[in-house]
């Protein structure tokens, strides 16, 4: 179902996200807008800007950012659509550019103009016109008292599903990484699957590490945001703060620096490129069209090959048997430029598409939590402080810790063994290949406390959006119900983890981000509506002013 609802839907997600950032940024620069206040008028923010900024770094830094700060960096220097296209080699100096700026791109700017459209629609409403804070509020311009019944129960369902599937995914990576991280200071084997090229979470070990977080996650949602999350929180952003320091003194902090200005200046010059530039499924029919004529009768055989976004030209021409394998040099490079279009989809629904589909079903546990923390700020305040401020300091994170790791490629400091080790042990293994000894020791415990901080605090909060979804809007709701979306969400997880290892996939996420996809696809058409319903409410309420001012004249 994933990869049919990919080949219908792959721009859809790509187009969309790209409209959400162009929507937010026209509401932040027109006048009548950007100033329009999330509150009374005349209240003032509830928080101080410094508070607020902490807050929404806390929301920045999460377990998702744990798992690919060097994953994603790494991954996408070996593998971006430049690469692909075969215009540069991977993993070499001239794919940095290319690799950064798809990695800018997945956390930056699009990807926190995700979570604010969710989140500037429930606060507009739940502090302009004291609404509840519940998703089907965002509606209400549009379809007005329907949403006080099962239409507004659907759109609730769909958050709710959205949220559910999304902190799945986040607590599935941050689990695996957990167990490996387990593993480096315990070495038990009975966590890990050593039959590969390299030792991965077994399906025990992830459902042990899966039981503990969730348990943790529970007792700490039970305790309530005032104690649990506030705790949790504090403490993640302190042992955040140590980590980035470590790799400040002892990592490629020069290095990571030019990369993050050379990489900035890219993605913007790129941005609308990066928005909009959606591709679709190669058809056999339309690869023959575009093969040489000596190829043509070929097409059949050579068609995956080319079209395979994972796979190089020297594998292309490994690949090659026969008839094929026998074609002229020149022949066969033409025969893989033809597949480029088919290279680029598989590429784009497999990574951008997966990023933008967990963003947004994300966003409502995100977007809930920026809400809650922006009364009182102006419509503008927010759009930029929520867009720009955490996007920055997810770049900084990105190339600090992934410039390190890819600096340490480079040189040949780590001699292939960043690269060759599992996406959830990059971290540790660049650890390794930083420091030594007790030290080393001391900071992968640390790592692992932080990876298990930050997933408590993911699933509490998790817990606690779903809670306020579901209630209504009610911010306190008993216990009972907290425990049993507690149990829900590790069954689901657990569930989709065993599905993933058993299917023959040798990676047991495949079916949690499988079923993530499909389930954010209709809250992505939801926020479509959002967006409508928001410029709808703010035209009215700027009309209504206008009749006021004028009636006062």
């Amino acid at each position: 179902m994933n990869s049919q609802l990919l080949k219908g839907f792959n721009g859809f997600y790509i187009v969309i996200v790209g409209l959400f950032a162009f929507f937010l940024l026209v509401l932040a620069v027109l006048p009548q807008t950007g100033r329009r206040l999330m509150g009374p008028e005349g209240e003032k923010p509830e928080f101080s800007n410094f508070s607020w900024f902490s807050m929404m770094f806390g929301a920045g830094l999460g377990v998702g950012l744990m798992v690919f700060a060097t994953a994603e960096p790494l991954g996408l220097w070996g593998s971006n659509p430049v690469t692909v296209a075969g215009a540069i080699a991977g993993n070499s100096e001239a794919a940095l550019e290319s690799g950064f700026r798809y990695t800018f791109l997945h956390y930056g700017f699009h990807a926190w103009a995700i979570y604010v459209v969710t989140g500037l629609s429930l606060a507009y409403y739940a502090y302009t016109r004291n609404m509840p804070l519940t998703i089907r509020s965002a509606l209400t311009p549009l379809f007005g008292t329907y949403m006080n019944g099962i239409l507004g129960h659907i759109v609730d369902i769909l958050g709710v599903v959205a949220t559910i599937l999304g902190v799945s995914v986040t607590i599935g990576f941050g689990v695996s990484q957990f167990v490996d991280g387990i593993y480096a200071i315990t070495s038990m084997d009975w966590l890990m699957d050593l039959g590969g090229d390299v030792p991965k979470p077994s399906t025990v070990g992830l459902v042990v590490g899966l039981l503990m977080i969730m348990g943790l996650s529970i007792v700490s949602a039970v305790s309530g945001v005032g104690r649990g999350v506030k705790y949790l929180s504090n403490l993640n952003l302190v042992l955040s703060v140590i980590l980035l320091g470590v790799f400040v003194f002892f990592g490629s902090f020069v290095f990571a620096m030019t990369t993050y200005a050379t990489a900035m200046v890219d993605y913007i010059m790129h941005f609308i490129q990066l928005s909009f530039g959606a591709y679709g499924p190669q058809s056999l029919e339309a690869y023959t069209a575009a093969l040489p004529a000596a190829a043509k009768p070929l097409a059949g055989d050579i068609y995956a090959g080319a079209t395979n976004a994972w796979g190089s030209f020297a594998a292309f021409q490994g690949s090659l048997k026969g008839a094929a394998a026998a074609l002229p040099a020149d022949v066969q490079s033409a025969a893989y430029a033809a597949g480029n279009e088919g290279r680029q989809f598989g590429w784009q629904s497999g990574w951008t598409t997966f990023y933008w589909a967990w963003w947004i079903a994300f966003s409502p546990f995100v977007g809930l939590f920026l809400a809650r923390i922006s009364r009182g700020r102006t419509v503008r305040e927010f759009i930029f402080g929520c867009v720009i401020a955490p996007a920055l300091v997810c770049f900084a994170w990105m190339t600090i810790l992934g410039g390190t790791a890819i600096d340490l490629e480079l040189t040949g400091g780590a001699d292939g063994s960043i690269l060759a080790a599992s996406n959830t042990a990059k971290l540790f293994v660049t650890l390794g290949q930083m420091i030594s000894g007790g030290f080393l020791s001391a900071l992968t415990i640390m790592c692992v406390v932080l990876i298990m901080t930050f997933l408590v605090t993911s699933a509490d909060s998790g817990i606690l959006v779903m809670n306020t979804i579901m209630s209504g809007g009610e911010q306190e709701t008993g216990n009972k119900h907290r425990i049993v979306w507690g149990v829900i969400l590790t069954l689901v997880i657990g569930t989709l983890l065993i599905a993933g290892k058993t299917n023959g996939s040798a990676d047991p996420m495949e079916a949690l981000k499988s079923a993530m996809i499909i389930g954010a696809l209709p809250f992505t058409m939801v926020m479509g509506l959002m967006c409508i319903a928001l410029a709808k409410a703010l035209y009215k309420d700027q009309q209504h002013d206008k009749e006021m001012a004028d009636a006062s004249d």
